[in-house]
């Protein structure tokens, strides 16, 4: 289940992305810092093209997906809470990305969406073809100062 996120919500998602795990595969990899997530949240939250919603796993918060309704096609990324899943990670992984594929071309009536991953990241890669994500293009980012080559995938609606 998605919801949308709320303030209560804000220390929880930092918690999540600086997991060493979900840094290793960001494109930035950086600590992020309370006060910079602060000001990011204070700004993002309330912003009508910007929608974050809170994944709930048996109705435990264990994940974020973030659309982008700024770009074209919309822009997701999505993280999980790694260390409070434990076993139930992937599980819980397929169970996101089915929910925010559906939030997207439901409810948000989006025609394309897209995103980045690391070349590296294959796992992730493999969950978004399984969800009929294609690799569109190849390209180097620079990810903390070292070049990355960074994969899009996107897919329309069905």
């Amino acid at each position: 289940m998605l919801r949308a996120a709320v303030d209560t919500d804000r220390d929880t998602v930092l918690a999540w992305r600086n997991h060493p795990d979900v840094r290793a595969v960001s494109l930035t990899t950086h600590v992020i810092k309370p006060d910079e997530h602060a000001r990011w949240w204070e700004n993002a939250l309330p912003d009508p093209a910007l929608k974050i919603l809170i994944y709930e796993d048996d109705g435990v918060p264990a994940g974020v997906v973030i659309f982008d309704l700024r770009k074209s096609p919309v822009v997701w990324s999505f993280y999980l809470d790694v260390a409070g899943l434990g076993q139930r990670l992937l599980p819980a992984w397929m169970r996101l990305e089915q929910a925010a594929v559906e939030h997207a071309f439901g409810e948000l009536a989006v025609e394309r969406l897209g995103g980045e991953t690391l070349a590296a990241n294959k796992q992730v890669l493999a969950l978004h073809k399984r969800f009929g994500f294609h690799e569109t293009r190849r390209y180097q980012r620079l990810v903390d100062g070292t070049p990355q080559t960074v994969v899009w995938t996107e897919r329309g609606k069905l």
